[in-house]
C-alpha cells in the first residue's frame, strides 16, 4: 500500500478511542456541518466561475460570438 494511500484504508487508523453514542452523534453533525460548508464554497466557487466567463466574453467579443456560433452547430446536430 503507498503512503497516499493509508487515509483510504480504515483498518490502517487504528482502534476508535472511546466512541459512544455521543460521539456518533457528533460525528453526524459534524459530517452536515462539513457538507453544508462544502455546497456554499461550491456555490461561491460557480458564482466566482459564472462572473470570469462573463468577463471572458465581454473582453474577447468575437471569440465569444464564435463560440456561440459553434454551441448553436453542436445542438442543431445533435440526436436524441
Amino acid at each position: 500500500m503507498a503512503d497516499g494511500e493509508l487515509w483510504r484504508d480504515p483498518a490502517s487508523r487504528g482502534p476508535r478511542d472511546g466512541r459512544d453514542a455521543e460521539g456518533a452523534a457528533n460525528d453526524v453533525e459534524d459530517a452536515q456541518e462539513s457538507d453544508a460548508t462544502r455546497r456554499r464554497r461550491r456555490a461561491q466557487f460557480l458564482r466566482e466561475l459564472h462572473e470570469a466567463k462573463q468577463l471572458r466574453d465581454r473582453v474577447q467579443p468575437r471569440r465569444a460570438r464564435a463560440a456561440r456560433m459553434r454551441q448553436q452547430m453542436r445542438m442543431r446536430t445533435f440526436r436524441w
